[in-house]
């Protein structure tokens, strides 16, 4: 029993639990207990669902090796072109989203054809597309937002399960018990493991790292353009702003959750963690009636601390495999 207290309690995710709770306590003291009321409770789930795609998006990447920074601009981007679609040229709804799909899915081509065949460096490679998709949001919408008036598609993104849990939460849970599968019992998660800890490596072992970053980069996009179509069918209109301001939530959940930009470990588990805490954050913020520049330095230190954590516990074992004494070494 002692050792598996003891395992439990140093465990990463314990830690992170209990900076979950902390959280929560912390701002429903200072909101004067008006933190964890039924609304706001909604609130945080309904952020929490969209950042739940871009996090595991971003989760597998970096766990493979890379990271992606086009995903809000993506997201937003695909927002608005359904909304053109639906309103503008009377596509329907479910053709305009696999419309819609198809393109984000070209756009995560593009991505690993610009790291894998010109050879660059992923972060460069995927803010020029951000910065291309960004603009192609203003050039669809002339920076005005389209409303949409489709009953259908807005339903997906306001009904309520038993008309308390939004729809869109119930399918965050969905992706990330399957995503959780994926990564944690198939032979595709144990190859992500591989090829983000030792590439070299993977490639002798017979793997294609290429193939599987391919793959990894279409995701996170695919993952993407269903989180700019979910806050597009919640708000009712493709929005200039859309998930633009999520481009680093999902990172940030994704390195608060224990997965290393290093490469080869994470879990979803850990993400989901990841999630609540920054979710859960940001709306404290906004309960406070914090200004909306504070609130972004507070997300962008948040960051910060995640990559500060993530650099020593990197480091630590490197540290160790330094320090250990080489085999077989005699000083005379």
């Amino acid at each position: 029993m002692k050792s598996i207290l003891r395992r439990v309690l140093g465990h990463k995710n314990f830690a992170l639990v209990l900076i979950l709770v902390a959280i929560i306590v912390f701002f429903q003291v200072i909101s004067g207990a008006t933190y964890l009321t039924k609304v706001n409770i909604r609130n945080i789930l309904n952020h929490t669902a969209v950042v739940a795609l871009l996090s595991i998006g971003a989760g597998f990447l970096i766990i493979s090796g890379y990271i992606d920074l086009s995903a809000g601009y993506v997201g937003t981007l695909c927002g608005m072109l359904v909304a053109d679609l639906i309103v503008n040229r009377g596509v329907p709804w479910y053709l305009a989203f696999l419309i819609t799909l198809v393109l984000a899915m070209i756009v995560g081509v593009i991505n690993a054809t610009l790291v894998h065949k010109l050879g660059f460096q992923a972060f460069i490679a995927t803010i020029a597309m951000g910065s291309v998709c960004e603009g192609l949001s203003y050039a669809i919408s002339a920076g005005r937002t389209i409303t949409i008036k489709n009953a259908a598609f807005n339903s997906i993104g306001t009904s309520r399960i038993l008309n308390i849990v939004p729809s869109s939460v119930i399918f965050a849970v969905v992706a990330l018990i399957v995503y959780g599968l994926i990564l944690s019992k198939t032979k595709f998660g144990r190859k992500m493991f591989i090829i983000g800890g030792n590439p070299q490596a993977a490639r002798l072992t017979g793997l294609n790292p290429v193939k599987i970053s391919y793959i990894l980069f279409v995701n996170n996009a695919a993952l993407s353009c269903i989180a700019g179509c979910l806050v597009a069918s919640r708000i009712k209109g493709g929005s200039i702003a859309g998930i633009t301001s999520q481009n680093f939530a999902g990172i940030t959940a994704a390195i608060l959750g224990g997965i290393s930009f290093s490469g080869g470990t994470g879990s979803v588990t850990g993400i989901t963690i990841g999630l609540l805490i920054i979710s859960s954050f940001n709306n404290g913020l906004t309960v406070m009636r914090v200004e909306s520049q504070w609130s972004q330095v507070a997300s962008g230190a948040l960051l910060v601390i995640a990559l500060v954590v993530d650099y020593f516990l990197s480091a630590k074992p490197k540290l160790k495999r330094r320090k250990a004494p080489k085999a077989g070494v005699l000083k005379v």
